[in-house]
């Protein structure tokens, strides 16, 4: 160590003094004036305007508002069982959109006594199918003024017809967007079925669980609320199968017309669900590129 006017200073030249916000204002309030060292007060007020533009250059930039590019509109298209019900919410979460389930909005729509709600409810009472034209109603009601849906959506269980999809294009064309994806999650049938008969639920969120694949912390309890988890009553071979055959007699055409239009992507859903949402999370990603 070499002694210059009263200031310790390191001998060796590999050692450097580190000038920061800090280390230089202490010299400023500690040396400037002193009878040991004297810094000019203009050589003091540089290195701060120095150090003041490098702090602001350090500070984290501020993030707008998603712009259309970066939003997502996407169509999850899968039998029962396949994940969707898994890899949905992760979506929504990932990418700040909206989850839009068939079941749940109208469910929702008839609890709030809407217009669309109580169209819906007087067909369901009388054993007849919701219209598509109130489907799509319901839809474009949580695009308007669903908050969540600012920068896009997952669209899960509908549509199921060419019909549907033909009307789904036509009011997000009247609303100037359209669909970025159309997934498709596949699985074996037979896997499929080995799959749902262990298939736990909690009904007040929806949220999935396996008995195998995906069990809950706790046997037969929801990992977020400790509330009971139940196996639904149609979750049996027989049912499932009859199920399944519907799926595919409904599905297929609609996965065509999507195809034809390049925007059905297949996604291999027989993959542990990390996996799943690792490739689903690199389709959508390379859509927001």
């Amino acid at each position: 160590m070499q002694q210059t006017q009263g200031l310790t200073t390191p001998s060796t030249p590999e050692k450097q003094w580190l000038i920061t916000p800090r280390t230089a204002r202490f010299a400023h309030r500690t040396c400037v004036g002193s009878t040991d060292l004297e810094i000019p007060q203009g050589l003091v007020a540089q290195l701060n305007e120095k150090i003041r533009v490098l702090e602001e250059r350090a500070k984290p930039v501020a993030q707008g508002p998603k712009t259309p590019a970066q939003q997502l509109r996407t169509i999850l298209i899968g039998p029962p069982g396949a994940g969707k019900g898994t890899q949905a919410p992760r979506i929504r979460d990932e990418f700040c959109v909206c989850h839009l389930a068939t079941g749940d909005m109208l469910r929702e729509q008839i609890a709030q006594k809407t217009d669309l709600g109580r169209q819906a409810k007087k067909v369901m009472d009388a054993g007849g199918l919701v219209s598509d034209d109130i489907m799509v109603g319901i839809i474009k009601d949580q695009l308007e003024n669903n908050k969540a849906c600012k920068n896009g959506f997952v669209l899960d269980g509908f549509p199921r017809t060419i019909p549907q999809a033909e009307k789904l294009d036509a009011m997000l064309e009247n609303r100037k967007e359209k669909l970025d994806n159309v997934v498709q999650l596949q699985i074996d049938d037979q896997l499929l079925i080995s799959r749902i008969t262990g298939r736990l639920i909690h009904l007040a969120s929806g949220r999935t669980y396996h008995r195998e694949f995906n069990p809950p912390k706790k046997p037969l309890t929801d990992d977020v609320t400790g509330e009971p988890l139940i196996q639904r009553s149609d979750d049996n071979i027989d049912t499932l199968t009859k199920r399944l055959a519907t799926y595919h007699k409904q599905t297929g055409p609609v996965v065509d017309y999507y195809r034809q239009k390049g925007l059905w992507i297949p996604i291999d859903a027989a993959q542990s669900p990390n996996l799943v949402w690792q490739n689903l999370a690199k389709v959508f990603k390379k859509s927001n590129s």
